[in-house]
């Protein structure tokens, strides 16, 4: 029996510094329009996240991310929010790379969030006032929840998908969200089908995945989808905006040890496998992560601002 991961933690370290870590998730299980609003449900990932250390004084805002996820605007609107001062010592690390479909802004936001002391419970609300969109990886379970990312809201619990092993990757070039994106197909069916009981989630993750492809950039998922029929997987995974795809199997099904060089042959790059117990909680067996960036990811470091001055907004 394996332990749950966690999804969020936060502590004080000496010299004034408080760390956070936030996890991403690897797309979306499904992605649409229901009943007219663009709705999701996550696919969690603890392999790849996101931590903060954050050290507020000074005179200016010093923000060190070697990768490039937040602006200087982003960052006050959070220390704003948790009634700071944008004076201090940021720095984000990333496992993943910005628009992979792996949430990389909304578990930055998260972490400096709670870094910076807010209470987890109001860090949607902060998530969607500084991006416009939030995916819910503070929530419980959010692998069964239907969700409402352009309002941070909560819509049905769903039956939880788990227990399902994922080996993944990225295909594509990272795509940024759009907040007024609305260019989804209508997924009522699948959720209405996944909510009775009719449809494997994992089969619903695969007609969700489908059918938005046609609608969106991005490369085909024919090779991905003879990679799922070479290793018997149940379903596959993709970001419905970003480069991640996932093949989807159950326990004792299939070959997810020959999965990597299946999704390799089909162009995928990278490698992420882990697993998802029965309620959608992380489990910390089959962790492995080796992920390169996505073809066209450029990895820039944004300047940091002496700590006399603060600079302005990128």
């Amino acid at each position: 029996m394996t332990a749950p991961v966690s999804a969020a933690s936060c502590d004080r370290l000496p010299g004034g510094w408080r760390r956070a870590r936030v996890a991403g998730h690897f797309g979306e299980l499904v992605q649409g329009l229901v009943d007219g609003e663009v709705a999701l449900v996550t696919l969690p990932c603890p392999v790849l996240g996101v931590t903060t250390h954050w050290r507020p004084g000074g005179g200016g805002l010093t923000l060190h991310q070697p990768k490039r996820i937040l602006s200087r605007g982003q960052v006050r609107r959070v220390l704003a929010a948790a009634g700071l001062a944008p004076r201090g010592w940021l720095r984000l690390s990333a496992q993943m790379p910005p628009g992979a479909g792996a949430g990389a802004s909304t578990a930055a936001l998260s972490a400096l969030a709670l870094a910076a002391g807010v209470a987890p419970d109001q860090v949607p609300r902060l998530c969607l006032a500084a991006e416009g969109a939030t995916d819910p990886l503070m929530e419980r379970s959010p692998g069964s929840l239907l969700w409402a990312p352009r309002r941070a809201a909560p819509l049905r619990r769903l039956p939880a998908p788990g227990p399902l092993e994922m080996v993944g990757g990225y295909l594509g070039r990272p795509v940024r969200t759009d907040p007024a994106d609305r260019n989804f197909a209508p997924i009522d069916d699948l959720v209405r089908d996944w909510a009775a009981g009719r449809l494997d989630p994992a089969a619903a993750a695969t007609e969700s995945a489908l059918r938005n492809r046609r609608l969106r950039e991005g490369p085909g998922l024919a090779p991905v989808l003879e990679a799922m029929r070479e290793t018997g997987a149940a379903g596959i995974a993709a970001a419905h905006t970003g480069a991640a795809v996932a093949l989807l199997f159950r326990p004792g099904q299939g070959a997810p040890d020959a999965a990597r060089a299946a999704l390799a042959r089909a162009g995928v790059t990278g490698h992420v496998r882990y697993a998802l117990d029965r309620g959608c909680a992380a489990t910390a067996r089959s962790w492995e992560a080796s992920p390169p960036e996505p073809p066209g990811y450029s990895n820039t470091r944004e300047d940091r601002a002496p700590a006399a001055k603060d600079e302005g907004g990128s």
